[in-house]
């Protein structure tokens, strides 16, 4: 069974223009005509501002095949989500301050339900694995993410699927 459109009246098209008539598309600059003459501005256009780079890509690849060796280690194991928040932070920022470039964190894979558990009626992803989820969104807080470059899941030599990666910004001299 197809559908077919409904013919729009005359009134419904008026409507439609007087409500759309100022409307103009919004065109990404990268599929903007670029044959379409420019107006000449007074002043200049304002840069876009840079972000802070990441890792280049070799750093980035000898990190994935887990051939960097991490400067020092947190492991945070058997602690409550808020003393681990507070020795993360105090791990980060003294290991920036020592000009070590990657550390890693160990927060270990959280515990695995079994298959025929009974449903416990609690947040499951915020009831297995809390330090792992939490984390990388410490990281990302404005009093450290100024100063980590990248996180990512560390190689299986390293810890795998229950340690991460964090690769420091260089510290100002």
């Amino acid at each position: 069974m197809t559908r077919r459109k409904r013919e729009t009246s005359g009134e419904e098209r008026a409507l439609f223009q007087t409500t759309f008539r100022d409307v103009r598309p919004v065109i990404p600059p990268s599929t903007a005509d670029t044959t379409a003459p420019k107006a000449k501005s007074k002043r200049a256009a304002p840069r876009a501002i840079l972000l802070q780079p990441g890792l280049d890509g070799r750093t980035a690849e000898r990190l994935r095949r887990g051939r960097l060796e991490p400067e020092s280690r947190l492991d945070l194991h058997g602690m409550t989500e808020a003393a681990a928040h507070r020795a993360l932070v105090r791990f980060v920022r003294a290991s920036h301050a020592q000009g070590i470039r990657l550390v890693i964190v160990v927060t270990g894979k959280g515990h695995a339900q079994a298959e025929d558990a009974p449903f416990d009626l609690e947040l499951h992803s915020r009831s297995r694995g809390v330090l792992k989820t939490m984390t990388p969104r410490w990281l990302k807080e404005s009093e450290l993410a100024p100063i980590v470059a990248e996180v990512r899941s560390a190689h299986r030599r390293h810890g795998g699927a229950g340690a991460l990666y964090v690769y420091l910004r260089k510290a100002p001299r």
